[in-house]
């Protein structure tokens, strides 16, 4: 008889969490204007908000931080940390910062002037934001199938490469500072990149004249994908796939705060010195001197660790099976989500959960705040209220697919509270025809709105 599967570590320290009432939840809820992010965090049960920065740290990371030199400059921390991302990444120079939005607003501050154009594969929320910020637009050139969550295509995070070519040819050249290239693509469900499609960009790259940015936040997962669902990759280890990927991209921005399991920092990564040099002058003016930028040196030592770990199987054979599982219990309760699952979280498809809500009712997060209500669960809304509102007509932008992301962090739930997750939505899915009114906007910020945008409930 074959052993059934297990964690691949053992439990050293825990944290309480508590559970409340339906009452104080409606009440919480209100509270925070219908805005999941303006919940406390002990008001919530069980906390998808994110991956971010969420997970449980090793021991061996643990002990890197009492090691941890505080040098203002040339630290040892940031040679460690500059060695780990050579020997991983394969990248001879390197920003700190102290997450992936900063690294983004440090390169793009160099790169990215108005009018510009950056295709790319359904761009994180940070990513387009600093992209219109710079009056620049950021066109999806995501194959079709990642928008039909039924489709069980193994690699949605794919840029459709005829799609990405008549961008190129129809945007004068020097309006295209960059192709990104988002691994895994969060946006689209967690999916995964492959390797034969990063060869095809390349190739298009190549033929333009254009660099390649991976936004790399996930990367490791996405390296766990390619090993099992990509023809010739499966004797292959994760950091033998990490060091292939890498090489097709000519620059990475990083939030460390996920595949590197650290709860604070990032990095910027290219192989030129002169991008380094001027990149160098943002990373002083926004985050600090050059080899600390916004991190510690306890944290860039945990990093280093981290990097390590996350691109180990069974690290990563871990971490996606509980995703995998909390997919398959939704599967039993015929909950739609997009398919096949993704690298970090599920996706679950609000529309076709409430598919008489009027999309400019917010669908998505409609049904993330009767998942609070129902168990205490918080997830995010991937959808209209992420989508923003156009920057010229400042209409809203309806996205193809409204989703709830439930984000699971890394080493940190166990499958007991996957089952509570199923449970809950269930219930939700079981009552979805008596969910008849969403919410309106009473305030929104300019850009990047989601994060403090204030609800009320029709």
């Amino acid at each position: 008889m074959n052993l059934p599967f297990a964690e691949s570590y053992k439990i050293k320290m825990v944290e309480t969490i508590k559970r409340s009432t339906r009452e104080e939840r409606e009440r919480w809820i209100k509270e925070a204007k219908y805005n999941l992010f303006g919940l406390r965090s002990e008001q919530v049960y069980i906390d998808l908000l994110t991956d971010s920065g969420t997970g449980a740290m090793s021991d061996k990371q643990w002990s890197e931080l009492m090691l941890g030199d505080e040098s203002y400059a040339g630290a040892s921390s940031y040679y460690k940390m500059k060695e780990a991302i050579q020997k991983i990444l394969g990248y001879d120079y390197f920003l700190p910062t102290h997450q992936g939005r900063a690294a983004e607003n440090v390169l793009f501050s160099v790169l990215i002037k108005e009018g510009n154009v950056v295709p790319g594969n359904s761009h994180f929320d940070t990513t387009k934001g600093h992209i219109e910020y710079r009056k620049a637009k950021a066109v999806d050139c995501t194959i079709d199938e990642a928008f039909h969550t039924e489709i069980l295509h193994p690699f949605k995070g794919n840029i459709d490469v005829e799609k990405l070519e008549s961008v190129l040819k129809s945007t004068p050249s020097e309006k295209i500072p960059f192709i990104i290239v988002t691994v895994t693509c969060n946006s689209s469900g967690g999916q995964p990149v492959s390797i034969e499609n990063l060869k095809a960009i390349r190739k298009l790259a190549d033929k333009y004249g254009k660099k390649i940015v991976f936004d790399a936040a996930r990367f490791a997962e996405n390296a766990y994908f390619i090993k099992l669902r990509e023809k010739g990759y499966e004797n292959k280890t994760i950091k033998e796939i990490v060091k292939e990927m890498f090489s097709y991209a000519d620059i990475m921005t990083m939030s460390s705060k996920k595949d590197a399991i650290v709860n604070m920092g990032g990095f910027i990564a290219m192989r030129d010195i002169e991008l380094h040099r001027q990149a160098s002058v943002f990373n002083i003016m926004f985050e600090g001197y050059i080899t600390y930028g916004g991190m510690s040196g306890r944290d860039m030592n945990a990093l280093a660790q981290g990097l390590d770990e996350a691109t180990e199987f069974d690290y990563l054979e871990t971490r996606i099976k509980q995703i995998e599982y909390l997919g398959a219990r939704l599967e039993e309760f015929g909950i739609p989500f997009q398919k096949p699952v993704g690298g970090h979280a599920i996706f679950v498809d609000a529309k076709k959960i409430l598919p008489n809500l009027p999309e400019e009712q917010y669908v998505a997060q409609t049904l993330g705040v009767e998942l609070y209500l129902e168990a205490g669960i918080r997830g995010v809304e991937i959808g209209t209220l992420l989508a923003d509102r156009d920057p010229v007509t400042r209409e809203n932008r309806y996205p193809a697919l409204e989703f709830l992301r439930l984000a699971i962090p890394r080493r940190v739930y166990t499958n007991n509270h996957m089952d509570v997750i199923a449970v809950a939505l269930k219930n939700v899915f079981d009552r979805r025809n008596e969910i008849t009114k969403g919410f309106e906007i009473i305030y929104e910020a300019p850009i990047m709105r989601h994060f403090t945008v204030e609800l009320k409930k029709l």
